[in-house]
Protein backbone atom coordinates (compact mmCIF):
# COMPACT_ATOMS: atom_id res chain seq x y z
CA UNK A 1 0.00 0.00 0.00
CA UNK A 2 1.55 3.30 -1.06
CA UNK A 3 1.77 6.33 1.23
CA UNK A 4 -1.09 8.27 -0.43
CA UNK A 5 -3.48 5.33 -0.15
CA UNK A 6 -2.48 4.81 3.49
CA UNK A 7 -3.21 8.45 4.31
CA UNK A 8 -6.58 8.20 2.57
CA UNK A 9 -7.54 5.14 4.60
CA UNK A 10 -6.46 6.79 7.85
CA UNK A 11 -8.47 9.91 7.01
CA UNK A 12 -11.58 7.85 6.24
CA UNK A 13 -11.27 5.89 9.49
CA UNK A 14 -10.80 9.11 11.48
CA UNK A 15 -13.83 10.72 9.86
CA UNK A 16 -15.93 7.64 10.62
CA UNK A 17 -14.84 7.67 14.27
CA UNK A 18 -15.65 11.38 14.62
CA UNK A 19 -19.06 10.95 12.96
CA UNK A 20 -19.93 7.95 15.15
CA UNK A 21 -18.75 9.78 18.29
CA UNK A 22 -20.96 12.76 17.49
CA UNK A 23 -23.92 10.53 16.68
CA UNK A 24 -23.58 8.60 19.93
CA UNK A 25 -23.25 11.87 21.87
CA UNK A 26 -26.36 13.28 20.22
CA UNK A 27 -28.32 10.14 21.05
CA UNK A 28 -26.99 10.06 24.61
CA UNK A 29 -27.96 13.65 25.31
CA UNK A 30 -31.20 13.55 23.34
CA UNK A 31 -29.96 16.57 21.40
CA UNK A 32 -31.50 15.66 18.05
CA UNK A 33 -34.48 17.97 17.36
CA UNK A 34 -37.91 16.38 17.13
CA UNK A 35 -40.44 17.96 14.76
CA UNK A 36 -44.08 17.50 15.73
CA UNK A 37 -46.79 17.81 13.08
CA UNK A 38 -49.64 19.33 15.06
CA UNK A 39 -52.24 18.74 12.33
CA UNK A 40 -51.27 15.09 12.18
CA UNK A 41 -51.41 14.82 15.97
CA UNK A 42 -54.90 16.31 15.86
CA UNK A 43 -55.98 13.77 13.24
CA UNK A 44 -54.63 10.86 15.29
CA UNK A 45 -56.18 12.05 18.56
CA UNK A 46 -52.92 12.67 20.40
CA UNK A 47 -53.68 16.29 21.29
CA UNK A 48 -55.59 16.65 24.56
CA UNK A 49 -57.34 20.01 24.91
CA UNK A 50 -58.37 21.44 28.27
CA UNK A 51 -61.09 24.15 28.14
CA UNK A 52 -60.63 24.58 24.37
CA UNK A 53 -61.46 23.03 21.01
CA UNK A 54 -58.81 22.46 18.36
CA UNK A 55 -59.18 22.49 14.58
CA UNK A 56 -56.71 22.18 11.70
CA UNK A 57 -55.49 25.37 10.06
CA UNK A 58 -56.85 26.11 6.62
CA UNK A 59 -54.57 26.99 3.72
CA UNK A 60 -50.98 26.05 2.98
CA UNK A 61 -49.58 26.26 6.51
CA UNK A 62 -49.85 23.07 8.55
CA UNK A 63 -50.84 23.55 12.15
CA UNK A 64 -53.80 23.98 14.45
CA UNK A 65 -56.17 26.67 15.67
CA UNK A 66 -57.16 26.80 19.35
CA UNK A 67 -60.49 28.51 19.92
CA UNK A 68 -61.45 31.39 22.21
CA UNK A 69 -63.15 30.84 25.57
CA UNK A 70 -63.20 32.28 29.07
CA UNK A 71 -60.33 31.14 31.26
CA UNK A 72 -56.96 29.69 30.36
CA UNK A 73 -56.74 26.83 27.91
CA UNK A 74 -54.05 24.24 27.21
CA UNK A 75 -53.70 21.65 24.49
CA UNK A 76 -51.41 18.95 25.87
CA UNK A 77 -49.31 16.94 23.42
CA UNK A 78 -49.40 13.29 24.38
CA UNK A 79 -46.02 11.56 24.44
CA UNK A 80 -43.94 14.65 25.20
CA UNK A 81 -41.82 14.57 28.34
CA UNK A 82 -39.61 17.64 28.40
CA UNK A 83 -37.01 18.45 31.04
CA UNK A 84 -34.28 20.72 29.68
CA UNK A 85 -33.50 21.89 26.17
CA UNK A 86 -35.29 24.01 23.59
CA UNK A 87 -38.92 24.34 22.51
CA UNK A 88 -39.57 26.19 19.25
CA UNK A 89 -42.91 27.03 17.69
CA UNK A 90 -44.53 29.58 15.37
CA UNK A 91 -47.52 31.37 16.88
CA UNK A 92 -50.09 33.74 15.39
CA UNK A 93 -52.23 35.96 17.60
CA UNK A 94 -54.32 39.12 17.19
CA UNK A 95 -53.76 42.82 17.73
CA UNK A 96 -56.87 43.09 19.92
CA UNK A 97 -56.47 44.60 23.37
CA UNK A 98 -56.66 42.00 26.15
CA UNK A 99 -57.89 39.31 23.74
CA UNK A 100 -54.70 37.63 22.59
CA UNK A 101 -52.47 35.68 24.97
CA UNK A 102 -50.70 32.67 23.47
CA UNK A 103 -47.60 30.61 24.01
CA UNK A 104 -46.23 27.35 25.38
CA UNK A 105 -46.85 25.40 28.58
CA UNK A 106 -44.27 22.90 29.80
CA UNK A 107 -43.25 20.82 32.83
CA UNK A 108 -46.87 19.75 33.39
CA UNK A 109 -47.71 18.39 36.84
CA UNK A 110 -51.45 18.44 36.15
CA UNK A 111 -53.89 20.50 34.06
CA UNK A 112 -53.58 23.51 36.38
CA UNK A 113 -49.95 23.21 37.49
CA UNK A 114 -47.16 23.88 34.98
CA UNK A 115 -44.71 26.47 33.71
CA UNK A 116 -45.48 28.70 30.77
CA UNK A 117 -44.23 31.40 28.45
CA UNK A 118 -46.60 33.51 26.41
CA UNK A 119 -46.91 36.61 24.25
CA UNK A 120 -49.32 39.54 24.34
CA UNK A 121 -49.33 40.63 20.67
CA UNK A 122 -51.56 43.63 21.38
CA UNK A 123 -48.73 45.10 23.46
CA UNK A 124 -46.00 44.68 20.83
CA UNK A 125 -46.33 48.17 19.36
CA UNK A 126 -48.87 49.87 21.60
CA UNK A 127 -48.32 53.59 22.27
CA UNK A 128 -48.47 53.12 26.04
CA UNK A 129 -44.83 52.47 27.13
CA UNK A 130 -45.89 50.66 30.30
CA UNK A 131 -48.05 48.20 28.39
CA UNK A 132 -45.36 47.78 25.74
CA UNK A 133 -43.08 46.54 28.53
CA UNK A 134 -45.53 43.67 29.10
CA UNK A 135 -45.27 41.86 25.76
CA UNK A 136 -43.70 38.54 26.80
CA UNK A 137 -44.35 36.79 30.11
CA UNK A 138 -43.07 33.83 32.13
CA UNK A 139 -45.40 32.18 34.66
CA UNK A 140 -45.58 29.16 36.95
CA UNK A 141 -49.14 28.15 37.77
CA UNK A 142 -50.80 28.14 40.17
CA UNK A 143 -48.31 29.84 42.51
CA UNK A 144 -46.78 32.50 40.26
CA UNK A 145 -49.35 33.92 37.86
CA UNK A 146 -48.67 37.31 36.26
CA UNK A 147 -50.47 39.52 38.87
CA UNK A 148 -48.36 38.14 41.71
CA UNK A 149 -45.15 38.34 39.68
CA UNK A 150 -45.83 41.90 38.59
CA UNK A 151 -46.60 42.96 42.16
CA UNK A 152 -43.73 41.18 43.92
CA UNK A 153 -41.09 41.23 41.16
CA UNK A 154 -41.96 44.17 38.89
CA UNK A 155 -40.53 43.94 35.36
CA UNK A 156 -38.46 40.85 36.21
CA UNK A 157 -40.61 38.25 34.49
CA UNK A 158 -41.89 40.23 31.48
CA UNK A 159 -40.33 42.36 28.77
CA UNK A 160 -41.03 44.14 25.48
CA UNK A 161 -40.33 42.42 22.18
CA UNK A 162 -38.02 43.62 19.43
CA UNK A 163 -39.42 46.42 17.25
CA UNK A 164 -39.27 44.11 14.22
CA UNK A 165 -41.96 41.81 15.66
CA UNK A 166 -45.42 42.72 14.34
CA UNK A 167 -48.57 41.79 16.30
CA UNK A 168 -50.43 40.34 13.32
CA UNK A 169 -47.58 38.21 11.96
CA UNK A 170 -46.56 34.64 12.59
CA UNK A 171 -43.96 34.94 15.36
CA UNK A 172 -41.20 32.38 15.98
CA UNK A 173 -41.15 31.67 19.72
CA UNK A 174 -38.20 29.83 21.24
CA UNK A 175 -37.90 28.78 24.89
CA UNK A 176 -34.56 27.53 26.21
CA UNK A 177 -34.54 25.79 29.59
CA UNK A 178 -31.10 25.22 31.07
CA UNK A 179 -30.80 24.46 34.76
CA UNK A 180 -32.16 27.37 36.78
CA UNK A 181 -32.26 29.71 33.77
CA UNK A 182 -34.94 30.22 31.12
CA UNK A 183 -34.40 32.25 27.95
CA UNK A 184 -37.21 33.34 25.66
CA UNK A 185 -36.71 34.53 22.08
CA UNK A 186 -39.63 36.19 20.29
CA UNK A 187 -39.14 36.86 16.58
CA UNK A 188 -36.02 36.48 14.46
CA UNK A 189 -33.71 37.78 17.18
CA UNK A 190 -30.23 36.67 18.26
CA UNK A 191 -30.39 37.87 21.87
CA UNK A 192 -33.01 36.72 24.40
CA UNK A 193 -36.18 38.79 24.53
CA UNK A 194 -36.49 37.77 28.18
CA UNK A 195 -34.15 35.85 30.48
CA UNK A 196 -35.41 34.79 33.90
CA UNK A 197 -34.57 32.59 36.82
CA UNK A 198 -36.67 29.47 36.99
CA UNK A 199 -39.38 29.49 39.64
CA UNK A 200 -41.11 26.59 41.35
CA UNK A 201 -40.05 22.95 41.53
CA UNK A 202 -41.36 21.48 38.27
CA UNK A 203 -38.56 19.74 36.39
CA UNK A 204 -40.17 17.52 33.76
CA UNK A 205 -43.50 16.96 32.07
CA UNK A 206 -45.66 17.34 29.01
CA UNK A 207 -45.61 20.28 26.62
CA UNK A 208 -48.80 22.08 25.63
CA UNK A 209 -50.11 24.87 23.44
CA UNK A 210 -51.31 27.65 25.74
CA UNK A 211 -53.90 30.41 25.35
CA UNK A 212 -55.14 32.83 27.99
CA UNK A 213 -58.50 34.17 29.07
CA UNK A 214 -60.82 35.01 26.15
CA UNK A 215 -58.02 34.22 23.69
CA UNK A 216 -57.55 32.01 20.68
CA UNK A 217 -54.40 31.32 18.68
CA UNK A 218 -52.76 29.54 15.77
CA UNK A 219 -49.78 27.21 16.22
CA UNK A 220 -47.40 25.63 13.70
CA UNK A 221 -43.91 24.14 13.28
CA UNK A 222 -43.32 22.72 16.76
CA UNK A 223 -39.77 21.50 17.35
CA UNK A 224 -38.38 20.07 20.57
CA UNK A 225 -34.70 19.55 21.36
CA UNK A 226 -34.21 17.76 24.67
CA UNK A 227 -30.82 17.84 26.36
CA UNK A 228 -31.88 16.22 29.58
Amino acid sequence: MNRSLTLLVVACVAATIIWNTRSVAAIATGAAPQSIDLAERLATGTLRPVNREVTALKGDRKGVHVDERAGNGVVWIDGTNFGQGTIEIDVHGRDVLDRSYLGIAFHRKDDTAYEGVYLRPFNFRIDNPVRRQHAVQYIVLPDFDWPKLREQFPEEFENPVDASVAPGDWVPLRVVVEGAKIQIYAGAVKSPTLEVRKLGSFERGMIGLWVGNNSDGDFSNLRITSTR
